[in-house]
C-alpha cells in the first residue's frame, strides 16, 4: 500500500517502561511486606500503606507482563493507511479502527500523561473486541470517564507525543475531505 505509514514501537522507551515498573513493582514489595518502615505523618497506618503497596505490587506487575509482550513483539506499533489507524501500542489495542469509524482525535491528560483519544461512533463494538475480559473493562471504564475506549499512548513509540498527534489529525482529516 503505497499511503501507510508505520511507526515502530521503540525497543529503548519500553525498557524505560520495565525499569521504572520493576522499581514500582520492588516498592511495592516492600510497602505490602515492611508497611511499618514506611510509615509517617502523612500515612500513619501500616494497614493503609499494605493497601497501597498492593495495588502498586498488582498493577505495575500487570504492566510489566503487557511491556514485556510489547518488547517482543514483532507488529508494528502503529499503522496508518487507507483503511484507518492500525493501533497495536498498549495491552488494549484493538488493532484496525477504520476512518468512517472515526468521530474525532482529542487529548487528555491523567495526572501528567497526554493520552490520543479516538472517538468512535460504535465505541461498545470495540470494547467486545478487546482481547480479554480485563480488558474489556479497562476499556468500559476509559469510554464512561473519558468518552471513548480507544487510546493511543506514544510512550511505547518511536515518535513524540506532538509529531504524532499532528499526523494523525492531518491524516484525518485527509479523509473528511475525501470520505465526507
Amino acid at each position: 500500500m503505497d499511503n501507510r505509514i508505520e511507526i515502530p514501537l521503540s525497543k529503548v522507551k519500553l525498557l524505560l517502561l520495565l525499569l521504572a515498573s520493576s522499581g514500582f513493582v520492588v516498592l511495592g514489595v516492600f510497602f505490602t511486606f515492611s508497611p511499618a518502615k514506611f510509615q509517617s505523618s502523612l500515612f500513619q497506618k501500616p494497614s493503609i500503606i499494605q493497601v497501597i503497596g498492593l495495588v502498586s505490587l498488582l498493577f505495575f506487575a500487570l504492566c510489566l507482563v503487557v511491556i514485556v509482550k510489547k518488547f517482543f513483539d514483532k507488529k508494528v506499533g502503529l499503522a496508518i493507511d487507507d483503511k484507518g489507524i492500525a493501533d497495536n501500542t498498549n495491552g488494549l489495542s484493538v488493532g484496525l479502527i477504520p476512518w468512517e469509524d472515526i468521530l474525532g482525535i482529542r487529548v487528555i491528560h491523567v495526572f501528567t500523561q497526554k493520552i490520543i483519544m479516538i472517538d468512535v461512533k460504535n465505541p461498545e463494538d470495540y470494547i467486545n473486541k478487546a482481547k480479554n475480559g480485563l480488558a474489556r473493562r479497562s476499556m468500559k471504564a476509559n469510554w464512561k470517564m473519558y468518552g471513548s475506549p480507544l487510546s493511543i499512548i506514544s510512550n511505547s513509540l518511536k515518535i513524540n507525543f506532538d509529531q504524532l498527534l499532528k499526523l494523525l489529525h492531518l491524516e484525518l482529516e485527509k479523509r473528511v475531505d475525501l470520505d465526507r
